[in-house]
């Protein structure tokens, strides 16, 4: 395979677990898979990161992912990895 394939698959998968990420958030539900809100909402939170309010934003939540993904019975800590 060449690199570029290789590359490919990488960001593919990659591309494929942030939407997981989304799912499992339930955002796709709750906005009824309206994808202007959730555009909107993702450009609110890159807003926020780069406020001077973004390293306490970032600490709130990072510390609710790793509340959520350790209460999760199918997720092994923060890299997702089964169990």
């Amino acid at each position: 395979m060449r690199a570029w394939q290789v590359e490919r698959r990488k960001r593919t998968r990659h591309l494929i677990e942030l939407g997981g990420l989304i799912v499992k958030a339930r955002i796709v539900e709750l906005t009824s898979d309206d994808r202007v809100t959730i555009y909107g909402a993702l450009l609110w939170i890159a807003d926020k990161l780069q406020s001077d309010q973004g390293g306490h934003a970032r600490k709130l939540w990072a510390a609710k992912g790793k509340q959520a993904f350790e209460a999760d019975p199918e997720t092994h800590g923060p890299t997702g990895q089964k169990t």
